[in-house]
């Protein structure tokens, strides 16, 4: 393991708006962290390295969230979701370096400009259906790129949840999530020695992280703080999509 002092003023700062992304966001802003370090380790090893870490940061936010999620919500998303991991495993011999960066470029192209100019009304999205295939299509891109949260936000965001029910709920569905997506990444081989030596030496950042989203999201204007966010994440993902052609 010899990463570059690239490496690391990339990574901290990923895992630890990732954290604050967890605890007090909901997560939907965490997907700023595997395009940051894409950039330096590629789009497969930053999935790997991170999945351990997001793990981690979700067993820490159920402490602050427990017993205040939706359980019907969860019983409507969570098996559309594990089918959308099945569908990234068996998809997963057909994404090579290029066509994951690319993708995961224009994902997070598309999900800072939604973030930054939504304002359409989004009541249709209330239909069951409509969350079903929203955690289906989060739980493809959750195995691929740890992107889940936008395309689930695109259904729980108009149900007008409480932010307690929202933010527990969220924590709930990802720490399910993320935990199915152990085994298929294990079987793929991504879970090896150095990625994990990597994910521990990170992981006092992931805990930092995760304490301070439960200040800021108490203490920080939180459309502005996503706003900052989203146009780090648009930048990122326009020279991702340059890198992946």
């Amino acid at each position: 393991m010899q990463e570059t002092y690239v490496f690391w003023l990339l990574a901290i700062p990923a895992v630890l708006i990732t954290g604050i992304s967890k605890s007090g966001f909901a997560g939907g802003i965490g997907v700023i962290a595997v395009p940051l370090m894409a950039l330096e380790i590629g789009a497969l090893r930053a999935a790997a390295v991170m999945l351990p870490l997001l793990i981690f940061m979700d067993i820490l936010s159920i402490k602050a969230w427990w017993g205040q999620q939706r359980n019907d919500i969860l019983k409507l998303l969570l098996p559309a979701g594990a089918a959308g991991i099945g569908a990234g495993y068996l998809l997963y011999d057909f994404f090579n370096e290029e066509i994951l960066m690319l993708s995961l470029g224009v994902m997070s192209v598309v999900f800072a400009l939604w973030g930054l100019l939504k304002g359409i009304s989004l009541n249709t999205a209330a239909h069951p259906n409509i969350g079903r295939f929203c955690a289906l299509v989060g739980g493809l891109t959750s195995f691929i790129a740890h992107a889940g949260g936008p395309p689930v936000n695109f259904y729980l965001l108009p149900l007008k949840l409480t932010k307690e029910d929202y933010l527990a709920t969220a924590v709930y569905f990802f720490t399910t999530i993320n935990i199915i997506k152990l085994l298929p990444y294990a079987t793929l081989g991504q879970l090896n020695l150095d990625n994990l030596l990597l994910g521990t030496l990170l992981a006092p950042f992931a805990w930092l992280g995760v304490k301070l989203g439960l200040v800021v999201q108490q203490k920080i204007d939180q459309k502005l703080f996503m706003n900052i966010i989203l146009t780090m994440l648009l930048i990122i993902g326009i020279k991702l999509i340059s890198s992946g052609i």
